[in-house]
């Protein structure tokens, strides 16, 4: 491959990777219900940088990563893609995403009876149940 050919595909790799980070900088933010708004604050940034970080189009400084994940609880290590973890360290899970972001607004005695069926579910299929029936 020559030179041109090597720098294309490693400009391709690079921007492919940060918009990877991006992605992962959104869903962090969003686990934690934080607006670009809170997050622009707490970093003394402008809101479209938090925005540009999340679309790709801005590269995140090494400062400004740590920054970041010490405010969404995770190694620097989870956004470079080098571990395959939840915001909260537990392993990617859509069906537990799409729960969280479904009742992170409900009221707090709403949140309770879902915690409640959901223990109550848990509870009927525990294995210790099921090898007991």
């Amino acid at each position: 491959m020559n030179e041109m050919a090597q720098k294309a595909t490693s400009a391709f790799s690079i921007d492919i990777e940060q918009e990877r980070l991006g992605v992962r900088l959104k869903e962090a933010r969003e686990y934690f219900g934080l607006s670009q708004e809170a997050v622009s604050e707490q970093l003394g940034l402008p809101r479209a940088s938090v925005s540009a970080f999340e679309t790709g189009k801005r590269k995140v400084s090494g400062l400004e990563l740590k920054q970041l994940s010490r405010l969404y609880r995770q190694t620097v290590e989870f956004f470079l893609g080098e571990e395959e973890t939840s915001p909260q360290g537990q392993p990617q899970d859509a069906e537990l995403v799409a729960l969280f972001r479904t009742t992170k607004d409900l009221t707090v005695e709403d949140r309770q009876q879902v915690l409640r069926f959901a223990q109550f579910l848990q509870s009927s299929t525990s294995p210790n149940k099921l090898a007991n029936e």
